[in-house]
């Protein structure tokens, strides 16, 4: 078992196998449902929307699956470079994933699958780095960098806000907070978490559409 995730109400277990298929468990390890479809690798990076009606994951090295449970369709993103994370925004209408290549692309998943922007200026050699949506409507996304930064872009332009320095070894994670849209965190390889926040609480009042976001220095 390479994956797993909990269905939004807690009932389900939802996990990946090595075996290339995905399966929902009852809380007493009883199987309910198993789907195999056409895959090529084992299932990795697993997510359930917030509905529990798609079960989203990495299925071969270049393509995430998106499965829809209730009418059994399968979707596929499909991408030309390798696909190292992904991360599901919170109205689970968008995908951000990570790719080998140093870019992260944010496509749209409610209808039509499309690649809607690309995000550039992280490092990434040989790492996991992961990223995520945040920021007042989600209106930004962050990420993780081989070079100690941690990331923000402007989600709709696409240009790069901030690269904040702090950490002193690679940056392999970031969290931006659920419930407060001005607190970002991010975990490093020199063994610390740092958190994020405004420099002051004027910023608040800034156009979430503009690029006048400005961070403190993250405390370990």
């Amino acid at each position: 078992m390479v994956s797993c995730g909990w269905s939004p109400d807690g009932k389900w277990i939802f996990s990946g196998v090595n075996d290339k298929s995905i399966s929902m468990w009852e809380l007493d390890g009883r199987e309910l449902e198993c789907w195999k479809g056409q895959r090529t690798l084992k299932i990795s990076d697993l997510e359930i929307t917030s509905d529990g009606k798609q079960i989203i994951s990495i299925c071969r090295e270049t393509a995430i699956l998106l499965l829809d449970r209730e009418a059994k369709v399968e979707r596929f993103i499909e991408e030309d470079q390798t696909i190292t994370s992904f991360s599901l925004s919170r109205d689970n209408r968008f995908l951000l994933v990570n790719l080998l290549n140093q870019e992260i692309h944010l496509w749209s998943i409610e209808d039509d699958l499309k690649l809607v922007s690309k995000y550039r200026g992280h490092k990434r050699t040989r790492f996991i780095i992961r990223s995520c949506f945040g920021g007042l409507e989600q209106a930004f996304v962050a990420s993780g960098s081989e070079d100690s930064l941690v990331y923000i872009w402007h989600r709709g332009t696409g240009e790069l806000v901030e690269a904040l320095p702090g950490h002193s070894g690679a940056v392999n994670c970031v969290s931006w907070n659920p419930t407060n849209p001005h607190m970002l965190a991010s975990a490093s390889d020199d063994r610390t978490i740092r958190i994020w926040g405004l420099n002051n609480l004027s910023a608040k009042q800034k156009d979430i559409h503009g690029n006048g976001i400005h961070y403190s220095n993250g405390g370990t």
